[in-house]
């Protein structure tokens, strides 16, 4: 007998899909169950089953009327039990408004009073995790679900922060997590992961990328293969959680297979991204090499995009997975209806088939109507797919290499696929020299495109981080490489500070890690090639960095702004003046970071005037009716006529 089974994911924000979840509901539909995954908000989930539930016996008392085109009024009303929501439903077009309306009043009474949650409609849930600083919103998905499962015993909760964090997490939960992969198959009938006759080793399955289509939410990183060719690390460096998630190093992992199948079923995709945590440590780099070549990711290789509404259609045929695919044809035809390589006739042509099949709503969209309208709409799908140009196609090692493992024999490996942009942790300072000479390798066998990631926040001082981004820097200029680098802040995974984002280092303060926050927005979180704009944005040396740590915030933010103004010029002035045991007492104050309410900071008036520089200034900047509002105004104009006279 086929099970119900929800698939959720906290709705944080993250760039993949949720590789365990894709690879459950990939377990899930091989064992014949019928699986929902979703993202999103938790009420909205629960109103839109109810209303699913609604639709469902209005229509059974009146199938005269399509009540499922009505369902975004309905829900609207089991929502927010509005006057004005109940009367756009329009019961009275129904002969059996009074039946109608009493079974709409039920379900707004079993969603309202919470009756909903006695009467579970799941066989299985599974909630994934992920950081530990996610904790609340994750915490509340788990309770969530518990009023979702017909039986604890078949709530699931895995992933990173499940991995790191079992026993707090059940300490709050009741729920004891699932730790690591699923890795486990059953013997002779017995003991397999999930059920104790499953034959798969699910952490190896093909994923499901159907069940992104079934969300609103998209990924910024999505459209790409993802995978691991490796399991594990073999380092266990204190601030990585990966020796705890994967204690074991795998050295290789065939990837042809689940890359085919994942071909054959939902398309090629442009990219591979390979999620291993130490890569280059396997022994069997060459196979891994050959193996991504096999995939069709050799140097130059080129991707075009499949017709994805054949696709599409194929998987209706053969109920993939009927829900997604509904509304992936829905948005392929709103897409088409907008595609400029159609002409007006054309688009005007599809717009009416639409109108015609009942397409024009997501809410009507029907399975049967879908395959049985497809050689209407093919023709012009076939006009747009064959405009389509090839795309190079690359390989993204995304947790980044090792540079410590780098030889001219790796590197000869690497130089055999199109890895771009080939990522090198620069975590610590110590690593110089070696972090040098995997990208001079690198460099010297055709690699010249690199993100690399910088620890900062955990044991390392202020000064590190720049001289590390000032290496980075420099190395593009004297080596004609591109190099972007990203800062990430240490959070702590376990501990006090392993629920929030309050972690502060031990050479550094609240002050210094809002100021590299600063900064950074201004950067957009990365910094790539050009000395003159590093200078400006980090300091022309170590001094000028550190005394920019210091600097008012609302200074970085606006920095030419409040130059223009003269307020930065006063600032350091008024900085300048200090004597050395001045600094010292002032400085522990503007460590903290706080200053709402200045005056009571100190009884020192010509502390007070430092101190007066950082007032948030973001607030009369904002105001229409403020003077720096206006001068900023003005500022801005000057600054467009500068440009414009530069054109």
């Amino acid at each position: 007998m086929s099970r119900r089974v929800l698939l959720l994911e906290p709705n944080y924000k993250n760039k993949f899909p949720p590789i365990g979840l894709m690879k459950l509901a990939t377990y899930f539909r091989l064992r014949g169950d019928d699986v929902v995954f979703y993202k999103g908000d938790l009420t909205e989930f629960v109103v839109r089953q109810i209303t699913e539930e609604c639709v469902e016996q209005l229509s059974k008392v009146d199938d005269t009327i399509d009540w499922k085109l009505r369902s975004d009024r309905i829900a609207a009303y089991l929502r927010n039990r509005r006057k004005s929501d109940f009367e756009s439903i329009g019961i009275e077009d129904s002969e059996d408004s009074i039946f109608i309306q009493l079974w709409i009043d039920h379900y707004k009474s079993f969603y309202h009073t919470g009756e909903y949650k006695k009467h579970p409609r799941w066989d299985w849930v599974g909630v994934t995790t992920l950081f530990t600083f996610y904790w609340d919103i994750t915490i509340e998905t788990i309770e969530f679900a518990k009023t979702m499962v017909k039986d604890l015993k078949n709530l699931m909760v895995g992933g990173v922060l499940a991995s790191i964090q079992p026993r707090e997490i059940e300490e709050a939960t009741g729920i004891k997590p699932h730790c690591g992969t699923l890795h486990t198959k059953a013997v002779d009938g017995k003991g397999g992961d999930i059920d104790e006759d499953n034959p798969y080793i699910i952490d190896e399955l093909p994923l499901d990328y159907s069940i992104l289509d079934e969300i609103d939410y998209e990924y910024p990183d999505g459209g790409s293969y993802y995978s691991y060719s490796t399991r594990g690390c073999i380092r266990k460096c204190k601030f990585c959680a990966v020796w705890t998630l994967e204690p074991h190093y795998k050295e290789y992992i065939p990837l042809h297979d689940r890359i085919d199948r994942t071909r054959r079923l939902y398309g090629e995709q442009q990219n591979l991204l390979l999620m291993d945590n130490n890569v280059l440590a396997s022994p069997r780099l060459k196979d891994i090499v050959e193996d991504i070549k096999s995939c069709g990711f050799s140097k130059g290789a080129k991707y075009v995009e499949p017709n994805l509404y054949n696709i599409a259609i194929r998987n209706l045929r053969l109920h993939v997975n009927d829900r997604a695919y509904i509304r992936k044809c829905y948005k392929l035809l709103q897409a088409l209806n907008g595609y400029k390589g159609l002409n007006e006739k054309m688009r005007t042509e599809v717009f009416a088939l639409r109108e015609k099949h009942g397409f024009l709503h997501p809410e009507t969209c029907k399975r049967d109507e879908l395959i049985a309208t497809y050689k209407d709409f093919a023709p012009y799908f076939d006009e747009k797919y064959k405009r389509l140009k090839g795309r190079l196609r690359f390989v993204d090692f995304n947790q980044g290499v090792d540079a410590r493992l780098f030889t001219e024999e790796i590197v000869s490996l690497l130089e055999e696929i199109p890895v771009r942009p080939l990522r090198i942790a620069f975590d610590n300072i110590k690593t110089e020299p070696k972090y040098r000479k995997a990208i001079k390798l690198s460099k010297a066998h055709g690699m010249r495109d690199f993100s690399n990631y910088l620890l900062y926040n955990f044991d390392d001082k202020p000064v590190d981080l720049y001289h590390r981004l000032s290496v980075n820097v420099k190395m593009c200029e004297t080596m004609n490489v591109s190099i972007y680098s990203f800062p990430m802040k240490y959070h702590p995974i376990r501990g006090e500070h392993s629920h929030d984002r309050d972690y502060i280092g031990e050479h550094w303060n609240k002050k210094y890690i809002r100021a590299v926050q600063a900064i950074l927005n201004a950067t957009k979180g990365k910094i790539g090639r050009g000395v003159s704009f590093f200078e400006k944005a980090f300091g022309r040396d170590e001094d000028e960095y550190m005394e920019l740590l210091l600097m008012p915030e609302t200074f970085l933010l606006f920095r030419f702004f409040f130059e223009d103004l003269g307020y930065t010029q006063q600032w350091k002035k008024a900085m300048a003046e200090l004597t050395d045991e001045e600094r010292n007492e002032l400085l522990p104050i503007i460590y903290k970071n706080d200053f709402n309410h200045i005056e009571e900071l100190t009884d020192n008036e010509k502390y007070k005037y430092v101190l007066s520089f950082y007032k948030d200034y973001r607030k009369d900047i904002a105001d229409c009716h403020s003077d720096l509002y206006k001068l900023k105004k003005e500022f801005e104009a000057r600054q467009n006529q500068r440009n414009d006279y530069n054109k």
